[in-house]
């Protein structure tokens, strides 16, 4: 009976660590295609340099959807401005490509904004400011004195739920960015606000979560005054 039992555990043991096993794998399957999921837009943005390389000492635009969705050309027509939006993006994809899609420009300031879909996704605010501290730590090395504006996590109607995250995460923001120096935490989310203290539903699209023409001019209004002229 012993040696039954003692070959019982054995093959429950054997079991067991083939099952772990097999979870651990398909857990790094599943995970594989996140980890990839920008590779062609940050190659289409190669290519797009390939074909004809931004000038230096633009105003480079980096971050989620916010960003790409956002008509510079429109919004800032005196200035020369680079657009490398990727919607759905986080905080860690553009540390993950910082030194293919913000050092190479060398630009003469960045204006950042990520977070609000960290948030969404169940990050916590700390989490998303520690990855903001390795972004910035990246862009130091090759653009030390390059100035850094962090366009704070907007107030919206479909996120108004994660709205006290938000302010967490702003507050660590800010900090990091005065310790830094040369880096801002700006606040535009106060132009989309009503005297209600809730944000204006006129100003975002009916997915309630990104801005409208009339929000990007809101925004573009408090913005363009710390848009340094070459």
């Amino acid at each position: 009976m012993r040696r039954s039992g003692f070959l019982f555990a054995i093959l429950a043991g054997c079991l067991l660590a083939n099952l772990l096993f097999a979870s651990r794998a398909q857990a790094q399957k599943a995970a594989a295609p996140a980890a990839d999921r920008w590779v062609q837009a940050i190659a289409a943005f190669e290519k797009a340099d390939a074909q004809s390389l931004p000038p230096k000492d633009a105003v480079l635009f980096v971050g989620s959807s916010t960003i790409r969705l956002w008509d510079l050309k429109a919004s800032f027509p005196d200035l020369v401005a680079i657009n490398r939006g990727f919607g759905g993006s986080q905080m860690a994809d553009v540390l993950k490509y910082v030194h293919r899609i913000v050092t190479p420009y060398a630009p003469r300031q960045i204006v950042l904004y990520e977070g609000d879909n960290d948030l969404q996704a169940g990050d916590s605010p700390a989490a998303v400011a520690a990855e903001f501290d390795q972004l910035l730590t990246e862009i130091r090395k090759k653009l030390p004195d390059v100035p850094v504006l962090v366009i704070a996590v907007k107030p919206s109607p479909s996120r108004w739920k994660l709205i006290d995250k938000q302010r967490e995460l702003n507050r660590l923001l800010a900090a990091r960015c005065e310790a830094d120096g040369k880096a801002r935490l700006v606040d535009l989310g106060s132009a989309l606000v009503g005297p209600d203290g809730q944000p204006r539903e006129e100003l975002f699209r009916a997915d309630r979560l990104h801005l409208n023409d009339q929000g990007y001019a809101a925004w573009s209004a408090a913005l363009r005054p710390l848009l340094d002229k070459p």
